[in-house]
């Protein structure tokens, strides 16, 4: 087992990561911006060491700081988190340069799996179902003409390097393609410095649906099953639950297959996510893959009983996967997460920052809270709005609404805005309690965010 690791990020993710690493009895070193010098997971790790000033660039997204940290503190590992570094190829290639250890898959898969083309053509190859699309990226207005007429419209316009819904456009017919084509460039240029876009058939209404796989070292790989991540604004996401509410066991096999195939076929290690469309008629397309740990990762957790972060750090110290005797895993309940961010649903989900003058959390069966805040903490404009993760869970879909609903009643922020009250809207509308959700559910049925 690792003896001392660095986690290079911030937040509930830093605060997670040391806590699992505890309970394997790995030492941690909490690296932090001046902005975050007071944040409990930096007073919870081992050892703490300053990379620079608020800004990320300077900071968390720092890669020689972040590699002297490791070298001065003697870590072995680094653990990326999500966001910022975490799918960089140039910061694993960094990690192996200087012989420690990247807490997720190699420099090359994450180059492979990071450009969305690729990895899409990859996978074609692999054999797993993907969404109509161009046979890489599209260089000319008149390239995205000829594939549109082939395909007919709706098209999507995606960033090839892209992600969060930057650089992704949908074009409906010819007169809107060439403004679509050239704004999803120019948003992918200054988001990701790379303005290669690709075009897919647009798939009317699907679901956003991932498998969460795990693969190590000594030839083990398995899937926690499926989460359902349809509800998002502005291809963000907002609440997941898994299992999806529509699918059959029959589907979550075929599902769980095609992503081990994938996993297998590219040689992937760690935990990683293959992101699907599922259109109407319950077929499924890939339609990218996450090379780390995400967000929503509390849910497949408790549908499963597997410590994903634990399993992380066993698989990068060379051992063998604690759960792999489990597979194939079937969901053992239902767990719904709403994140709670510093946005105003009311004002188009305007980021709040500020300072929180109250912090009263839920508790009770079924609940848990993932944050690493307190009454009296600051949210900065800094970094990003997400401030704690409510996950509830049932043995049915209907039980966890149920809880959800008491949480979200107890969960009191004051000082700013939060989602608290969007959150609780959505829990009363017919068509989530259906569980017949979509990716632009917000903005068909809440009605711009209100109820």
């Amino acid at each position: 087992m690792l003896d001392k690791i660095l986690i290079a990020n911030r937040g509930e993710i830093a605060l997670r990561v040391v806590r699992a690493a505890r309970e394997l009895g790995i030492k941690t070193v909490a690296v932090y911006s001046q902005a975050d010098k007071d944040t409990r997971a930096v007073q919870m790790a081992d050892e703490k060491v300053c990379i620079g000033p608020a800004p990320s660039a300077l900071s968390y997204l720092n890669i020689s700081n972040i590699i002297g940290a490791a070298q001065i503190t003697g870590a072995q590992a680094i653990h990326p988190g999500y966001g910022f570094l975490s799918e960089n190829a140039d910061f694993a290639r960094a990690c192996a340069d200087n012989d420690i250890i990247f807490i997720g898959p190699d420099a090359d898969c994450i180059d492979a799996l990071g450009n969305k083309a690729a990895a899409k053509a990859t996978m074609k190859k692999l054999g797993v179902p993907t969404v109509p699309g161009s046979d890489g990226p599209v260089d000319t207005v008149e390239d995205a003409r000829a594939f549109a007429d082939e395909v007919g419209y709706p098209v999507l316009i995606k960033a090839s390097a892209g992600g969060g819904g930057k650089g992704m456009r949908e074009a409906y017919d010819a007169a809107e393609l060439e403004k679509m084509y050239t704004a999803a460039r120019a948003e992918a240029a200054n988001a990701f410095g790379n303005d290669e876009v690709y075009l897919e058939k647009l798939i009317a209404r699907p679901r956003h649906v991932e498998i969460q796989i795990l693969a190590d070292s000594h030839g083990n790989a398995m899937h926690l099953c499926e989460r359902d991540c349809s509800i998002q604004r502005r291809h963000q996401k907002l609440i997941e639950e898994a299992p999806c509410p529509v699918i059959d066991e029959q589907t979550r096999q075929a599902m769980g297959e095609a992503a081990l195939k994938a996993v297998r076929g590219v040689g992937y290690q760690n935990a990683g996510t293959i992101e699907f469309l599922l259109d109407t008629d319950g077929k499924f397309y890939f339609m990218e893959m996450n090379t780390r740990v995400q967000v929503e990762h509390p849910v497949s957790e408790q549908i499963t009983g597997v410590d994903i972060i634990k399993q992380q750090l066993i698989i990068a110290s060379g051992l063998p996967m604690t759960c792999a005797d489990k597979a194939p895993l079937s969901p053992a309940c239902h767990a719904i997460e709403f994140r709670i961010n510093a946005e105003d649903p009311d004002h188009d989900f305007r980021t709040c920052p500020g300072t929180i003058t109250r912090f009263d959390m839920p508790g009770g069966i079924g609940v848990r809270v993932d944050t690493h805040l307190r009454a009296g903490d600051a949210i900065p404009p800094t970094y990003d709005s997400l401030m704690a993760k409510l996950i509830v869970w049932g043995d049915t879909r209907d039980e966890a609404i149920a809880r959800a609903k008491r949480a979200l009643d107890e969960f009191v922020i004051e000082g700013v805005a939060t989602t608290i009250p969007f959150h609780k809207k959505v829990l009363e509308n017919a068509t989530f309690n259906s569980g017949k959700v979509y990716t632009d559910f917000i903005e068909v049925e809440m009605n711009g965010g209100q109820a």
